[in-house]
């Protein structure tokens, strides 16, 4: 029982800090985060870090993992809801995004994957695969999704699916990068509106 106790304080420790150095990580990016504004932020030791994390570079790659796995469930869970039609699954979960986003007074934007990738790609060759994988496990999940569409004749019979998929994400994470910067929901509205005459039959 004690030793499953320690087992929980360990575990519960290390997710603080990821969960708490991510949000760090995601407004100041990479550079600028520090490991003790990290620790700072998660209300633990320096030391603790060390325990549970080799470098910085290895916290970066767990916290990607520890931020995107719950992500992906999500979106491969809403992309595989039996009450919806394939189309209707990839439309209404990207309107459901742009919702939320148009719901904020004030639009604020910060995306980790996105930092990270901008700043570390070429850096870091560990954390470019990293986020090459992760951004694929996501078009992977989208494309069973638009190939279920294609069966249930809701797209043409020779789109390439597997390249509509790639399409579609790369350019969700263009607006995406757009809205950081001008902070203006229209380009996910534009996004939206050129997803609905993508996907028709």
């Amino acid at each position: 029982m004690v030793a499953a106790m320690t087992t929980s304080i360990r575990l519960d420790k290390r997710d603080l800090i990821l969960a708490k150095g991510a949000e760090v990580m995601t407004r100041r990016g990479y550079h600028g985060a520090g490991v003790q504004e990290i620790v700072q932020a998660a209300g633990v030791p320096k030391g603790s870090f060390y325990h549970y994390f080799a470098s910085k570079e290895d916290f970066a790659l767990q916290a990607l993992q520890q931020v995107y796995q719950p992500r992906l469930q999500r979106y491969a869970q809403a992309l595989d809801n039996p009450a919806l039609g394939p189309r209707a699954r990839v439309l209404g979960y990207y309107a459901e995004l742009v919702e939320h986003f148009a719901r904020q007074e004030k639009l604020e934007y910060h995306c980790f994957i996105g930092s990270l990738s901008f700043e570390m790609a070429e850096l870091s060759p560990a954390l470019g695969a990293e986020v090459d994988a992760i951004l694929q496990r996501s078009a992977d999940i989208l494309q069973r999704c638009l190939e279920q569409a294609q069966a249930a004749g809701e797209l043409a019979a020779d789109e390439d699916c597997g390249n509509l998929a790639s399409f579609i994400a790369n350019a969700w994470q263009g607006a995406l990068t757009r809205l950081k910067v001008s902070s203006n929901t229209r380009v996910l509205d534009d996004f939206l509106q050129r997803l609905q005459r993508l996907l028709r039959a």
